[in-house]
């Protein structure tokens, strides 16, 4: 019964966007908003709304996997984040990843977040950021002979998160005994094997996933990607 509540709320919300995201899909194509008196402009406005409608579901889907129960150290809010700032730009990638992990740090099923809740938001902002950063860096469409590249990105972004929110958890340990730099090292010594395990499990998931991921949106909704 308490995982079924846990599950209830994360699914009714995505069920809820995309709900409201095939709705407005819908609408769009029957109205045919696309062929009205300026074409031109009636479909970059119908393409702004068709992207915030998407950028729901993305946020729904986020909230409902980082908030139901999983193994230690597997998340998709940097996965999420990361494709969503390549989507969209620096600035929804960032966005999502700070609104999820504020929301995750008051709901997460290991417990709140306490004192290093601002740390996690800063690191999963930094993940975020950098897919609209990637992203301008790329040229065209995304090859799957490429995917060594988010797979590195992973790692990377992965273990910036983990040095930040290490850092975090420095300055809620330093005090009349510890000072800043010995308690950040125990902190990162504290965190290796789990860190470890969050970098193998995000480079799985980067290299697996991002480029099909991608491609296969930018396929869906034919977008000219100016992020």
């Amino acid at each position: 019964m308490r995982l079924f509540l846990r599950l209830l709320v994360p699914l009714t919300s995505f069920l809820h966007c995309s709900y409201s995201y095939l709705s407005v899909f819908k609408w769009l194509v029957c109205e045919r908003l696309i062929w009205m008196d300026n074409p031109s402009n009636t479909w970059r406005r119908t393409m702004q709304t068709v992207k915030l409608a998407l950028l729901s579901v993305l946020t729904a889907l986020c909230l409902g996997l980082q908030l139901v129960p999983r193994p230690m150290n597997l998340e998709f809010t940097s996965l999420l984040s990361f494709v969503t700032g390549m989507l969209f730009g620096s600035l929804f990638g960032a966005g999502l990843g700070a609104s999820v992990m504020f929301i995750n740090g008051f709901l997460s099923p290991y417990g709140p977040a306490g004192s290093i809740l601002p740390f996690q938001i800063v690191g999963m902002v930094i993940v975020g950021a950098a897919g609209g950063i990637y992203r301008r860096m790329s040229v065209g469409k995304l090859s799957l002979g490429n995917a060594l590249e988010p797979l590195v990105l992973g790692a990377f972004l992965t273990f910036v998160y983990d040095v930040v929110t290490n850092v975090g958890t420095a300055l809620f340990l330093q005090g009349p005994v510890l000072s800043f730099p010995q308690a950040l090292v125990a902190a990162l010594v504290a965190g290796v094997i789990p860190s470890i395990m969050h970098v193998a499990w995000n480079s799985i998931l980067f290299g697996a996933v991002t480029v099909p991921l991608v491609n296969a949106v930018q396929k869906a909704f034919v977008w000219r990607w100016q992020a």
